[in-house]
């Protein structure tokens, strides 16, 4: 894993997940062609020959992954959904237990993540509010407007995952007093 994925991975759980998710379509936009991964990405970086081989190699081990886990097309890596899992499961637990900061955020979002549940197959709370935020990144990315409206969904997306992010960080890489 790249120093930066795993810098992500240990500071704030929800933008490594998003991170992977554009690394996977960065590989899907290059027709799995580590050539031109290479040529049109890796080559660009401004990091040291030694850091862009391991780059080269991060990419061609996601690319491998991707292909034996049949998702060429769509979908996301096993390893990176098992944090997705583990977001749900705590979002589950801090409802369980009355977190009261979480459910302040909780509460404002619960509508808004619902209507989404509701219109399509997706079933986990976290998956519509990583699939909100993506979804605003890319418009961003190409240069599409965004609407108030998704502005403030993604917002709202964004608090819960923030919430679950710090509450992540410290059940998994802080030690109890």
């Amino acid at each position: 894993m790249t120093h930066k994925a795993e810098k992500k991975k240990q500071e704030n759980i929800s933008e490594y997940i998003i991170y992977m998710y554009q690394a996977e379509d960065l590989i899907r936009a290059y027709n799995f062609d580590m050539n031109l991964i290479t040529e049109h990405v890796v080559k660009h970086l401004p990091v040291s020959d030694r850091e862009k081989k391991d780059v080269m190699l991060w990419y061609t081990d996601l690319l491998l992954k991707m292909q034996a886990q049949k998702i060429e097309r769509y979908g996301h890596l096993e390893e990176v959904q098992v944090y997705v899992d583990e977001l749900e499961h705590l979002k589950n637990k801090l409802v369980d237990e009355g977190d009261e900061g979480f459910m302040k955020v909780w509460n404002k979002s619960q509508k808004l993540i619902m209507e989404h549940k509701s219109e399509g197959g997706i079933l986990s709370d976290i998956q519509v509010c990583l699939n909100g935020i993506y979804g605003l990144l890319l418009l961003r990315l190409n240069g599409k407007p965004v609407d108030k409206d998704l502005l403030n969904k993604a917002n709202h997306f964004g608090d819960v995952l923030s919430y679950l992010s710090y509450k992540h960080k410290q059940h998994s890489f802080m030690k109890p007093n």
